[in-house]
C-alpha cells in the first residue's frame, strides 16, 4: 500500500482523486448481494426482514439482500459453510461447536448476551416428572446442537444422569412441539418463543432453566469470504443488529406486536418470550468464548462430537 501511495504522490493527483480512487475499488470488491440465513426464533432478523433497514443501510454500498429460512441452527450453519448463504442470524451457542467438530471454518462476528432463562426443560402440567432426576428413563424432545441440547447436558449431569439414562428424541423445535402437544414425549428442551407458547398454550411446566447452568448466548456468524472481502457489509450489518436489539427492549409492546404477527404468536406470548432475552448485541472477544470451551468438552465427553475441539481456534471478527 505504501508503494502505491508513493506512486499517487509521484503523480501528483489530489486528495480528492484519491478518495475516488479507494472508493472505486470498494465498489469493485464488494459482493453485490449479502444472503442471511436465519430460523423462525430470529427476532432481530425478523425485524430487520420486515422494516427493510437493512436493505436501506446497505443501499449507499450497492449491496442488496436476500433472506433464507431454516429449521434450526445446526442447518443454518452448514449452509454458512458450503457457501449457500453469506451470513447468519443468531445461532444458540452450541451450534459452532458442532460446526467447528465437522471442521466448518466460519467467523464469529456478534453476540445477544447470556440469557438463560430463556430456555427450560419442560413437562405437561400434569405430569409427575417434578426434579431432572425424575427424567431417568424418560423421552426427551430436543433440538440436537441446539443450545437446549446443552442445557439438557448439564441439567443431567448436576443430577448426577447422563444421556445413557434418558431416552433422548431429537427433533426440530417445530416437532418438538407437536410430539410434547399430542403427549409423545415425557419433556422437551426448548427455546424462547416456543416455550412461553408452550407455558401459555398447553400449562408447560418447567423444570430446570438455564439459570446457574448455562449461559445461552446466541451467536451470528459469517462466511470467511464475506469476512475477507466483505467487511463494510458486516459493520453495517453488525450496526443494524444492535440498533434493533435496543429498539425491542425499548419497545416490548410495539416489538411484540409485529413479531406476533410475523408468526402467528398472540403478541402477549411474544412479549413474555422477548423479556427473557437480552437482545444486546456487542462484539466477541477470546474472553467470551471460554463457555464455548465447556460446551465443546461435555459434548466430546458424551461422544456427541467426533473430535476434541478448540472453541479459541475459532476466527472472530472485530468492528473498527
Amino acid at each position: 500500500m505504501s508503494m502505491l501511495k508513493r506512486y499517487l504522490a509521484g503523480m501528483a493527483l489530489s486528495a480528492a482523486a484519491l478518495v475516488s480512487l479507494a472508493t472505486a475499488a470498494v465498489a469493485e470488491t464488494l459482493p453485490d448481494v449479502v444472503r442471511i440465513g436465519y430460523q423462525r426464533s430470529s427476532v432481530l432478523t425478523a425485524v430487520l426482514k420486515t422494516n427493510g433497514a437493512l436493505e436501506a443501510a446497505l443501499a449507499p454500498l450497492g449491496v442488496k439482500v436476500t433472506w433464507h429460512e431454516f429449521t434450526s441452527g445446526v442447518p443454518l450453519v452448514e449452509a454458512l459453510n458450503v457457501g449457500n448463504v453469506d451470513f447468519s442470524a443468531d445461532v444458540a451457542d452450541t451450534v459452532p461447536i458442532f460446526a467447528q467438530a465437522a471442521g466448518a471454518r466460519l467467523v464469529y462476528v456478534a453476540e445477544e448476551a447470556a440469557s438463560p432463562s430463556a430456555q427450560a426443560i419442560v413437562v405437561p402440567q400434569a405430569s409427575p416428572i417434578a426434579t431432572v432426576a425424575d427424567l431417568k428413563g424418560k423421552t426427551v424432545a430436543v433440538t440436537k446442537g441446539a443450545g437446549a441440547h446443552y442445557l439438557l447436558l448439564a441439567s443431567l449431569a448436576r443430577a448426577g444422569l447422563t444421556f445413557k439414562d434418558i431416552k433422548p428424541a431429537y427433533l426440530t423445535a417445530a416437532d418438538g412441539q407437536a410430539a410434547f402437544a399430542a403427549g409423545k414425549v415425557d419433556a422437551w428442551v426448548t427455546w424462547d418463543p416456543f416455550l412461553a407458547s408452550a407455558q401459555a398454550l398447553s400449562g408447560a411446566r418447567i423444570v430446570s432453566d438455564g439459570s446457574g447452568l448455562a449461559a445461552y448466548k446466541r451467536y451470528y456468524l459469517t462466511s470467511e469470504n464475506l469476512a475477507k472481502n466483505g467487511g463494510k457489509i458486516i459493520a453495517v450489518v453488525f450496526d443494524e443488529l444492535k440498533k434493533t436489539g435496543l429498539w425491542v427492549k425499548a419497545e416490548p409492546v410495539a416489538a411484540a406486536k409485529l413479531l406476533g404477527g410475523l408468526w402467528g404468536i398472540e403478541p402477549a406470548i411474544v412479549e413474555k418470550a422477548n423479556a427473557r432475552r437480552s437482545y444486546a448485541v456487542g462484539p466477541v472477544s477470546r474472553e467470551d468464548l471460554v463457555e464455548q470451551q465447556k460446551i465443546a468438552d461435555a459434548f466430546f465427553a458424551e461422544g456427541l462430537i467426533p473430535k476434541k475441539v478448540d472453541a479459541a481456534d475459532a476466527a472472530i471478527w472485530q468492528p473498527d
